[in-house]
């Protein structure tokens, strides 16, 4: 006697589930119940909460940021330098302090490409436009594409993910090329 495969073209069809069936197997599936108002909510919340405290930081003020945005220990931070991702547990207050060296007399504006938000995450990808000294270079701007992750965790919204690179105002395939090679490297 042949077996056939149940993907076989011509095989008997399955039959129906039975609603008990059909309510114990969604019963194993995750529910995610978002309230659209509620995610509009929090979209707009952290859009401006981002923005207030990136405002900081391009100041100087470390310290401020670092009142306002919450970041967990598995965060990720890609920054628009290069190089490995940074993580949370890496965060020390000398670190912090550093950065609040590393920013000064900057200012801040961001523009929303796109947001998305459930009701445990919100991502916010966003083009920040600074006009700040960097790391003991003169005032410049610095277009940054952005992609931030928030998390929510009980009532607070904590920060996960930061990707950013330098890369708003586009570049050739040729310069793209280089900056994949990496320094030293020949074509």
């Amino acid at each position: 006697m042949s077996k056939k495969s149940p993907i076989t073209r011509g095989s008997a069809p399955r039959p129906a589930l039975s609603r008990r069936h059909a309510i114990t197997a969604m019963a194993g599936m995750p529910l995610v119940v978002a309230e659209p108002a509620a995610a509009k909510d929090a979209i707009a919340k952290l859009i401006k909460h981002s923005e207030e405290s990136n405002a900081a930081l391009m100041r100087g003020d470390a310290e401020t940021y670092r009142s306002m945005i919450a970041i967990t220990d598995d965060f990720t931070l890609m920054s628009p330098f290069g190089g490995p991702p940074s993580h949370g547990s890496q965060y020390t207050s000398e670190k912090w302090d550093r950065m609040g060296r590393f920013f000064k007399n900057g200012t801040h504006k961001q523009e929303v490409v796109q947001s998305y938000g459930s009701a445990d995450m919100v991502v916010l990808a966003m083009i920040e436009r600074d006009h700040v000294e960097v790391g003991g270079l003169p005032a410049q701007e610095w277009a940054l594409r952005v992609t931030l992750v928030y998390r929510r965790e009980g009532a607070q919204w904590h920060l996960v993910h930061r990707h950013a690179d330098p890369l708003a105002h586009g570049i050739s395939l040729q310069q793209s090329a280089a900056l994949a090679r990496g320094p030293g490297m020949k074509e």
